[in-house]
């Protein structure tokens, strides 16, 4: 017999409809979820309402960055330290427009590689070893990675998550103000620190939470 008419694909329990597992909203575009904004970006997103076509703006933020570090003034007194600044005024007005243009689907990647080479050029500037600049790095990654792969599993992550996390621009404001006042280890060390935890623990909570329907899914396909 087929299912009776109008009862719920998701099946009911007790005569009531049995509810998901709490999840995140679906955000209107994937690629303005996977930008990572920060409180900072959104606020300026708000300002133009979603007006502003995001990658230009965020090109020019490339270009300005690239141009500071390859003069090699990413130490605490050089011009480097006000590159995310630039680069929000520049990237953060995009933030609230829907990215649904031809080329969008590169701000995030590129925004991504803001972030990193920032990171990265300012902990080597200031002698930093490494391997704590591979932990926070590490950190970044895993967290970009988690949230591409949830968000085309429609695992969405929790909206206070990219509050927490501080957004690519959050964050290069943090590295900017720590190698500015120092001392730049101990900044580095509590930042990757707090990342990883926070990161960790939302990522391994939220994947235990969440129904494994993609496997039933393809289990059924090959018992069919």
């Amino acid at each position: 017999m087929g299912r009776p008419a109008g009862r719920p694909v998701g099946g009911q329990a007790g005569g009531r409809v049995a509810r998901p597992v709490h999840m995140a909203p679906v955000p209107r575009s994937a690629v303005v979820a996977q930008r990572d904004d920060g409180p900072l970006s959104r606020a300026m997103g708000l300002l133009v309402a979603g007006q502003l076509p995001p990658l230009p703006p965020v090109l020019a933020g490339t270009f300005v960055t690239g141009v500071l570090l390859l003069l090699g003034v990413a130490g605490a007194d050089g011009l480097a330290v006000f590159a995310p600044a630039v680069t929000l005024l520049l990237a953060g007005p995009g933030s609230t427009h829907p990215h649904d243009g031809r080329f969008d689907w590169l701000v995030p990647p590129i925004l991504r590689l803001i972030e990193y080479t920032f990171v990265a050029a300012v902990g080597f500037a200031h002698g930093l070893h490494p391997l704590l600049i591979m932990v926070l790095l590490g950190a970044l990654a895993f967290h970009h990675y988690d949230l591409v792969y949830r968000l085309r599993e429609r695992v969405h992550p929790p909206s206070w998550l990219a509050t927490a996390g501080l957004g690519w621009d959050g964050r290069m404001m943090v590295v900017s103000l720590v190698a500015l006042m120092g001392p730049l280890t101990v900044g580095y060390t509590l930042l990757a620190l707090y990342l990883w935890g926070l990161f960790g623990w939302e990522s391994l909570t939220r994947w235990l939470a969440a129904p494994p329907v993609r496997v039933e899914a393809t289990d059924a396909r090959t018992q069919d």
